[in-house]
């Protein structure tokens, strides 16, 4: 806004005394002050309200005018309440540096002016940037043009002075403007957004975490280029972006909240487009899948992946070592999960250190049925001779860092009833074990399948002990099998708070060890002894015996 329209709104009670000519400087904030030196406050074209408390001595005038000027204020309003007429000195230093200065008249609170300039600037940077966003959108709509998503979040910085970022369903950040989000704030922003969701709350949904306040908004493309509405949540709530703001919305007015979602739409064009690029690794993957499971001849097999490899890996030279990964997402009841699952997977496979909207462009994931198989490429040292000679944890993937990064925000949108359950297999460097990768994914998926949680993983190296076992149990059986072992235990726990069944944890972990067992649960050996007395005494088993202590490890690991 002008200065010069600040002088035609006659309820702001201002009055000209100097400084004509410059009207038409534009004010871009307005602040209050009283300090003889309010140099750190400023940053330039303010309206500068002051109530002349600073003002003891005529010579106080010309070094606080000097300041304003030199920090580039708009114009300087002081109030006639505390002395009634401004004085001479002031009104001379502003005319020497060109400062415009105004009288507030003794009736009208210097609030009512914050109110005015704070209303009228905002609302002209909100329609500059509803302009800007209106135009990037037309921009991106018909080309690979506007900057992405990083030149709205910095509009959305420096114009209306709010901190955004984009994240995906897992919590990494896609896009933001200055500082990025610490990812464990990200990952429960991810949370609470797909909680809400899966609860059918409308957006923007608002939290408080560390006493700042964010608002969060649902990235679904709305617009001409729009896909049909998903029939259920479930079907788009594991894949879509969300914005997170750091500000309250709910006492926004329509215009910003029309802005914000005028920007999600924005952000969506950049999501179709990156998604759009996806079908060229999704059909390598889906063809080399074919052929794996087909029985096509390893050499037919070499062929197609030496094409995936300069696609997904460009400049690498040697062809990589390939891991698989298998996923499945499973509801209670009947949703079409294997798209779900994935788009869910490009997404869990990406370095949750990156960040980016095209950080996902070495990932080769298909579908078959219900489930999501992943070609994942190793750029890495050459191999040894023998694969055998390659330590198990030498290269790529872990489940558990896997899990890690991801089980906290995606249980929320899984809520009640869905699962995730994932299995990785070992590297392999040729078409000949690649059959092997996807058999081995697929059995590590089904012993994750076989635990507790809604999102759950296993990789290869747990293919070699006892779990390998345990999916294959019959639910009735293993059911069986832990009650008659594990609720006498239970039950006097629940009687008499005698944590019985950490203690029999604790001694098994311990390799039966008396001493380890009671340093770890700062025990006295002599108490140690008398709880596992108990158990014994309440189950029949002797835990001395090789036997009995295997059927409590198993039982534990069943419940």
């Amino acid at each position: 806004m002008r200065l010069r329209a600040l002088l035609e709104n006659d309820a702001l009670g201002l009055r000209l005394l100097g400084g004509d000519e410059e009207l038409d400087r534009t004010v871009r904030g307005v602040m209050t002050t009283d300090l003889k030196d309010p140099s750190r406050y400023l940053s330039g074209g303010e309206l500068v309200l002051t109530g002349l408390a600073w003002l003891r001595d005529p010579e106080d005038a010309e070094p606080f005018v000097r300041i304003l000027a030199s920090a580039g204020v708009a114009a300087l309003a002081a109030g006639e309440a505390e002395l009634g007429d401004i004085p001479d000195d002031l009104v001379q230093a502003c005319s020497r540096h060109r400062l415009p200065l105004f009288a507030v008249n003794e009736s009208v609170a210097f609030a009512t002016i914050t109110e005015h300039v704070v209303r009228q600037v905002s609302g002209e940077r909100a329609g500059d940037l509803a302009a800007v966003v209106d135009r990037h959108r037309r921009l991106m709509t018909s080309g690979p043009a506007g900057g992405g998503p990083e030149v709205v979040l910095d509009l959305l910085g420096s114009d209306l002075d709010l901190r955004a970022w984009v994240l995906s369903p897992t919590g990494r950040q896609i896009a933001g403007a200055g500082e990025p989000l610490e990812p464990s704030l990200a990952a429960t922003l991810a949370g609470e957004h797909l909680a809400a969701t899966r609860t059918g709350r409308r957006g923007p949904h608002r939290l408080n975490l560390g006493g700042s306040t964010y608002s969060l908004f649902p990235i679904r493309n709305t617009g001409r280029g729009a896909a049909p509405a998903a029939r259920d949540i479930r079907e788009t709530v594991l894949s879509d972006w969300l914005l997170a703001v750091e500000a309250d919305a709910g006492d926004w007015p329509a215009a910003r909240l029309d802005l914000l979602q005028g920007v999600t739409q924005l952000i969506a064009v950049e999501r179709d487009r990156r998604d759009a690029a996806r079908t060229v690794r999704r059909r390598l993957a889906q063809e080399v899948l074919e052929l794996v499971q087909t029985g096509a001849a390893p050499a037919e097999i070499a062929a197609r992946l030496r094409v995936a490899a300069p696609v997904l890996l460009p400049g690498l030279g040697s062809a990589p070592h390939w891991q698989v990964v298998v996923a499945r997402v499973e509801w209670d009841e009947t949703v079409d999960s294997g798209p779900i699952a994935q788009s869910l997977l490009e997404e869990i496979l990406v370095d949750p250190s990156t960040s980016g909207a095209d950080s996902s462009d070495r990932i080769a994931v298909a579908h078959s049925g219900d489930e999501a198989i992943a070609l994942v490429p190793l750029a890495a040292a050459p191999l040894p001779d023998s694969e055998d000679d390659l330590p198990a944890t030498a290269l790529g993937l872990h489940a558990d860092a896997l899990l890690a990064a991801v089980r906290a925000p995606l249980s929320s949108g899984l809520a009640d009833d869905g699962r995730l359950t994932l299995g990785v297999s070992a590297a392999v460097h040729s078409a000949e074990g690649l059959r092997g990768a996807l058999e081995e994914a697929r059995h590590a998926r089904r012993v994750a399948a076989a635990r507790p949680g809604r999102v759950c993983a296993a990789g290869h190296h747990e293919l070699a002990s006892h779990v390998l076992l345990l999916p294959f149990v019959p639910d009735d059986v293993r059911r069986a099998f832990t009650a008659r072992l594990l609720d006498p235990l239970r039950d006097y726990d629940r009687r008499h708070r005698a944590e019985l069944i950490p203690t029999l944890e604790a001694f098994l972990d311990c390799d039966g060890s008396w001493t380890r067992c009671a340093t770890r649960l700062h025990l006295h050996v002599n108490t140690l002894r008398y709880r596992v007395g108990r158990i014994e005494q309440l189950t029949g088993r002797d835990l001395s015996r090789l036997e009995d202590k295997l059927d409590f490890f198993l039982a534990l690991r069943m419940s």
